[in-house]
């Protein structure tokens, strides 16, 4: 286990050397005064200007949570499968922003883009726990049912009872994730949070900024008291109802996106000069154009965002490392948890995109903004998880007394196991999200994607995303074999609840 930790440190140190770290602003301490005075002068009037973005961004939570669970939970039936686990490793692989971009052009800058942004990957996600909660599931209740009783009766009687607790905890963590994503859609056009959010930024409007920013802390914050299992439904139904007049797509449309546009230009570009659309197969031609975007764009972006990534995984296991001592009782006082847990909460509640267009406003396009968000971010959630986990810990009668050596000697050796597993989890969450920031000016994946979906070059883009998501199943594949070689598990809460 060390002897990986430190290939880890040392491949993380070596994309030190490579990582573009510089700050390109010229006057960030006078920009930073300016965000200041906003934070501490929220406008709180905006709110109430800007109400129906606050409600999309609920209202596309819910609509894109809603169809994730009903089709990630018909998939995880048939996760055993390999095509199936294939499938939804492929869906859950490319970040949401990459997902409402293909929708874009297909579908139109409606919320049913939105919609299907976030309940696309989300059901690839839900169907790989959902399935992982059922082979773990209890099965001592089914020897209680009749013989001849079917599948159906099997699993509601026997097999939902034991489950339904873990299923519900985890599709409402998820509702938190898919209310972040909802915000962050609106940083490419969608009429969300995110929407008036950069605007604000943009335009220097900082107040505004803050009460929207707040307002979402508070939304996210008070999830326990208004989101219970049994209005989840009708919240649900009510979201679908409010949005179903608002769709506009033509089905010829989304055909001849998937059909046609990301097709290699060369196949298109007979048919596209003289109007009919005709597809030819000219192997030469292709095979140069593949080889130009896979030498040129593909190979720089996949560099930087495995840089970005490397970087970022070391400097996260550092900040969880120093953060599990600040909210953990075996090391400071309860006032002091107290501050470091609510400073935690805002953290790992800001979206990892919000937080790095802020530090772009204030650094500049390099990958320190994209470093330190995804860092705050991840470090956050893995602090407030190792924390609570070495919380939990009974020390031993001769533990140290001193806090340092109680620190390494007993706490440390007895919570590593688990944080190494968790940190090895959000690798592939990491490097979803350095691809993603590339749309901020960042040279990794995003920023030659969001380049392609500019100049209207949707085969570029497509291949691009494709290659994203190939990385990630790759990384995802390293991780869960580092983890089972290792045989380190997540705790259930931790996988289960964990930002709670």
């Amino acid at each position: 286990m060390l002897k990986t930790s430190l290939y880890f440190v040392v491949i993380g140190c070596v994309g030190l050397v490579f990582a573009d770290l510089e700050v390109a602003a010229l006057d960030s301490w006078g920009e930073l005064a300016r965000m200041f005075g906003g934070v501490m002068g929220p406008e709180w009037g905006v709110l109430y200007t800007l109400r129906s973005a606050l409600t999309n961004t609920v209202i596309f939570a819910f609509c894109g949570l809603s169809f994730a669970v009903v089709f990630g939970g018909l998939l995880a039936f048939f996760f055993a499968y390999t095509p199936v686990r294939i499938f939804c490793a492929m869906i859950r692989a490319v970040h949401e922003i990459f997902w409402a971009l293909l929708f874009l052009p297909a579908v139109g800058l409606n919320p049913l883009c939105g919609v299907l942004a976030i309940g696309v990957p989300y059901a690839g996600i839900l169907a790989k726990v959902y399935a992982e909660i059922l082979q773990e599931a209890e099965r001592r209740p089914l020897q209680g049912l009749p013989s001849g009783a079917g599948k159906i009766a099997h699993f509601f009687y026997g097999v939902w009872p034991t489950i339904a607790r873990d299923v519900r905890h985890y599709t409402a963590y998820r509702f938190e994730c898919a209310l972040r994503s909802s915000a962050v859609l609106g940083f490419i056009g969608l009429p969300t949070l995110g929407f008036h959010l950069e605007t604000a930024f943009r335009e220097g409007l900082y107040g505004e900024a803050a009460a929207l920013l707040y307002f979402f802390y508070a939304l996210v914050a008070s999830l326990n008291y208004w989101l219970k299992a049994r209005l989840a439904p009708f919240y649900a139904i009510a979201s679908w109802f409010l949005l179903a007049g608002e769709w506009s797509f033509s089905w010829a449309n989304i055909w001849r996106f998937f059909s046609y546009d990301i097709l290699p230009w060369p196949m298109r570009r007979a048919g596209f000069a003289d109007g009919s659309l005709a597809v030819e197969f000219p192997l030469g031609e292709v095979w140069i154009w593949l080889a130009n975007l896979l030498m040129g764009e593909a190979l720089t972006g996949l560099w930087n965002t495995l840089v970005l990534t490397q970087v970022a995984l070391l400097a996260t296991a550092l900040f969880a490392l120093v953060g599990l001592a600040g909210v953990c009782r075996h090391f400071v006082a309860r006032w002091l948890r107290y501050l470091s847990g609510w400073a935690l909460i805002v953290l790992r509640t800001t979206p990892e995109y919000a937080l790095a267009y802020f530090l772009v406003q204030l650094w500049g396009p390099s990958m320190l903004p994209a470093v330190v968000a995804i860092v705050l971010h991840n470090g956050a959630i893995m602090s407030h998880l190792m924390g609570g986990h070495a919380d939990g810990l009974v020390l031993r009668l001769d533990a140290p007394v001193g806090r340092v050596d109680r620190y390494f000697y007993e706490v440390l050796p007895r919570v590593y196991g688990q944080l190494l597993a968790f940190l090895l989890y959000r690798w592939e969450v990491m490097l979803r999200e350095s691809a993603i920031l590339g749309i901020l000016g960042i040279y990794t994946l995003g920023f030659y994607i969001d380049s392609a979906f500019a100049e209207d070059k949707m085969d570029q883009a497509a291949l691009l995303i494709l290659l994203t998501a190939l990385l990630n199943v790759c990384v995802d594949a390293i991780s869960q074999r580092v983890r089972r070689s290792f045989k380190l598990a997540l705790q259930a809460e931790a996988l289960l609840n964990p930002q709670r």
